[in-house]
């Protein structure tokens, strides 16, 4: 029964290369939560992509790049511990790069230092921050506003960005693959790596679902990160691969409020 609730989800996403749930209650005529729970399955062994009300092909996955608002909504609870985690690493007096993506967003919630500057190319990030922590310093890059991330890209930024030296970088990703980050957009690739390459202790942080994805543009190597924060799902045999090319950190599992 099961199995073949499986293997119909599997077929809609091919066809139609996204579903929603509300569709798929109705073909396969089972509740909401059951919906759910199977495609949470299909999502954790890779076969699927998760979005917000429903999911996608992992075949269209590396052509479409969801926005902004729409990763907002994905993975809160475990993006939010991801956050929390990489927060407890900032020591008072630094100066920390922070990237655009929708992990990072929450690191202002769980900054505790007092003294500190933080420049970002991220405008969700930066209004963040100003919101909840007004006191700590703020530099905010110029560059071409890329609606689709809310992130500031291009020539102007680099050439900020490359002036500057951080004590810590902290960067998302849309995928990793082995050694390979990757990320949707060349140029935000680029502007990320310059980030990371000032950096003294460099971060990638991620959720589970984005290990062993690819995207469109590989902007640096797991070798030359110092950290990989992820959270508790992650299996140990995915763990124990990545675990070859740098340290990674994991959430606890009690922590998950």
């Amino acid at each position: 029964m099961k199995r073949n609730r499986l293997l119909t989800i599997l077929e809609e996403v091919d066809k139609h290369d996204t579903v929603k749930i509300s569709d798929l209650i109705q073909k396969l005529n089972v509740s909401d939560m059951t919906v759910r729970r199977d495609l949470d399955e299909l999502a954790s062994s890779g076969k699927i992509i998760r979005l917000h009300g429903g999911a996608q092909s992992v075949k269209s996955g590396i052509l479409y790049e969801a926005s902004h608002v729409e990763k907002r909504e994905l993975h809160i609870e475990e993006k939010r511990m991801i956050a929390q985690m990489a927060a407890k690493e900032i020591q008072d007096g630094e100066t920390i790069f922070i990237g655009p993506g929708t992990t990072l967003e929450q690191l202002a919630s769980y900054i505790t230092v007092n003294h500190l500057r933080v420049v970002t190319n991220s405008l969700p990030v930066f209004e963040r921050f100003q919101k909840e922590k007004p006191h700590i310093e703020l530099i905010l890059t110029g560059g071409n506003f890329r609606q689709r991330s809310g992130a500031f890209v291009g020539g102007l930024t680099n050439e900020t960005i490359g002036r500057l030296k951080f004590n810590r970088a902290f960067v998302g990703v849309n995928g990793i693959k082995n050694e390979s980050i990757m990320t949707a957009d060349t140029e935000e690739g680029q502007t990320q790596k310059t980030a990371l390459n000032n950096a003294q202790v460099k971060y990638i942080l991620t959720d589970y679902h984005k290990l062993n994805k690819d995207d469109f543009y590989q902007f640096y190597n797991l070798y030359d990160i110092d950290y990989l924060i992820t959270n508790y799902l992650v299996t140990d045999e995915i763990l124990a691969h990545y675990q070859q090319y740098t340290e990674v950190k994991v959430t606890d599992e009690k922590n998950n409020h």
